[in-house]
């Protein structure tokens, strides 16, 4: 841990290095690392002044990618305060059940939400606003608090040890919970990104995915930012837009998760764009199909995966960027700060080759869960985070992740992961996209069901994909039902909604 010091000091710090170089860009609009550092102290000292926002205080944020949900970061580290990024396509019921659970003193807006304040406003009353690119009502905008910001310098305790970012899983099971990041987590985090992606002030990052998550924010924005690297914010991910800025604006590094890097490859420009400015794409968060790593290496750009979660960081387990690619499906080894094990359930570790669940341990990983001491108790087994992951490891310590703990389908005793199935499935000409779910089975307990989104002009043989099955898997793991979709539900950050689909079938049991 470093004592007195914050991630806001390490901007401050590039900011001295190099004051003119190109810290974020965005709409076409640059700001520099002189400019970024200033915006935060000013920021900081306006929030303090103001607001009396504090150590231990929260401040949530509701709006697109962009330059000032960066700033709005840097500003409550250097206050010892924390920032709540907030997913704005969900519903007003869950806005406001995180706003209720957080009590944040302020709410940073967009005013195209505004729609949302009464309904958010209800759940925490003294909660004040902070507009984000106009005046919100009743508050007032970032521009005039960044105007009215005191010049004497900000006096603080903030430190390494405070928590720095309450963020909400996706609450696939019941409510979301808030998982709470320290500054120490998220200077680990960039240390292990740094290491995986080779890190340095030369690079440019381009970050398309949403920064209410941890895979948009902490994969590769906020190491960025820490090592003096310049990152470009598309507000959200658009595939055009994405390739035109590769083309011009000639980044060397992006995160996608597999459905998001789909379309990139569906779209009509993908053929003809340049991508030789690209040392790698880094990707994650659901199973990958081996297509879409051959299809980014016959453009000459490596695919690199990354393991975590929203507790750890993410970036925990992970694959060099500069190392040959030997072993198919793994996502590589654990990270520089970060232990694994695989445990049987009791508790027990198992050697390789040995499916079992996922744990993890070190600095980077999240403190708890806000306010639900019961949910933190559940997720460690002596101080090891469970993940809920079923994974494995062969004999040099490489991780194979399996599926969730929660998906795998029981029939007839067997474990079915039904990973293993969707990733043969992917294998066969014409599909897009799948899901493998289990569903009720009067004689087996459950069933795996296929749910397959056909690529865009694709006929699909279902008699030869089944035949694809029979030759590539055992018996019992054969999907009893095969059933197409024009898509498949999925959160921000591209998983598919099992539960969602299973809700759906389950209340048709599979026959024969």
């Amino acid at each position: 841990m470093m004592a007195g010091l914050t991630l806001a000091d390490f901007v401050a710090r590039n900011a001295g290095f190099a004051p003119h170089k190109v810290a974020l860009r965005c709409d076409g609009a640059a700001l520099t690392y002189a400019g970024f550092s200033a915006r935060i102290e000013s920021l900081a000292r306006a929030l303090s002044r103001r607001f009396q926002l504090g150590r231990g205080d929260r401040i949530a944020h509701l709006g697109l990618n962009s330059p000032e949900l960066l700033v709005l970061l840097y500003a409550c580290a250097r206050l010892g305060a924390m920032l709540v990024p907030m997913n704005w396509r969900l519903a007003v019921p869950e806005l406001a059940f995180m706003i209720g659970d957080a009590e944040p003193k302020l709410l940073a807006i967009e005013s195209r939400l505004l729609g949302h304040l009464q309904a958010l406003r209800a759940a925490a009353p003294a909660m004040g606003v902070i507009g984000l690119d106009d005046e919100a009502a009743g508050g007032v905008s970032i521009e005039a608090l960044l105007a009215e910001a005191p010049r004497q310098p900000l006096l603080t305790e903030a430190s390494f040890a405070d928590p720095l970012l309450l963020v909400y899983t996706s609450g696939t099971t019941g409510r979301p919970k808030g998982a709470l990041l320290t500054q120490e987590a998220l200077h680990w985090n960039a240390v292990a990104s740094a290491h995986m992606h080779g890190l340095s002030a030369a690079d440019h990052v381009l970050t398309v995915l949403p920064m209410f998550h941890v895979g948009g924010l902490n994969i590769q924005t906020t190491p960025a930012l820490q090592m003096g690297a310049t990152v470009t914010l598309h507000p959200r991910f658009a595939p055009g837009a994405m390739l035109a800025a590769i083309a011009t604006e000639r980044p060397s590094l992006t995160v996608l998760v597999p459905a998001t890097l789909q379309a990139i490859l569906e779209h009509k420009d993908f053929a003809d764009t340049d991508l030789s400015s690209l040392r790698a794409v880094t990707t994650g968060s659901t199973i990958v199909p081996e297509a879409l790593v051959e299809a980014l290496a016959e453009r000459g750009v490596r695919l690199i995966q990354v393991y975590g979660a929203t507790e750890t960081g993410p970036v925990s387990v992970y694959e060099r960027f500069d190392l040959p690619r030997d072993r198919r499906d793994t996502t590589g080894l654990p990270g520089l700060s970060v232990e694994m094990r695989v445990l049987d359930d009791a508790g027990r570790e198992l050697g390789a080759g040995l499916p079992g669940e996922i744990a993890l341990r070190g600095p980077g990983l999240f403190s708890g869960y806000w306010r639900n001491e019961k949910a933190t108790r559940a997720a460690f087994r002596d101080n090891w985070f469970l993940s809920g992951d079923i994974g494995m490891v062969d004999a040099d310590g490489y991780l194979y992740v399996r599926d969730r703990k929660k998906n795998v389908i029981i029939s007839g005793g067997e474990n079915i992961y039904p990973a293993e199935i969707e990733r043969v499935i992917l294998e066969f000409p014409g599909v897009s996209e799948c899901a493998v779910i289990g569903v009720p089975d009067p004689r087996w307990q459950e069933t795996p069901v296929a749910l397959i989104v056909p690529r865009q002009g694709a006929v699909l043989a279902l008699d030869r994909l089944e035949a694809h099955l029979a030759a590539n898997l055992a018996r019992f793991k054969l999907p009893r039902r095969i059933l197409l979709r024009d898509a498949l539900p999925r959160n921000a950050m591209g998983k598919v909604q099992h539960f969602a689909l299973k809700a759906e079938l389950s209340e048709v049991p599979a026959t024969g």
